[in-house]
């Protein structure tokens, strides 16, 4: 997981930070976004480990 939030675009990682509150949206979309596509191209999850809802 941390190597997909460190492929997320810069601003969004910062933007978390910002005071403004939509900037702060929009960094977290973009963040979620980043994460579903890398998420989607992974092999399937060993039937071992709990699934965690996003």
């Amino acid at each position: 997981m941390s190597a997909i939030l460190l492929a997320a675009p810069g601003w969004a990682r910062v933007g978390l930070t910002m005071p403004d509150e939509r900037m702060r949206e929009r960094a977290a979309e973009t963040l979620a976004i980043t994460i579903i596509e890398k998420l989607e191209g992974c092999p399937e999850a060993d039937v071992n480990q709990f699934t965690l809802p996003l």
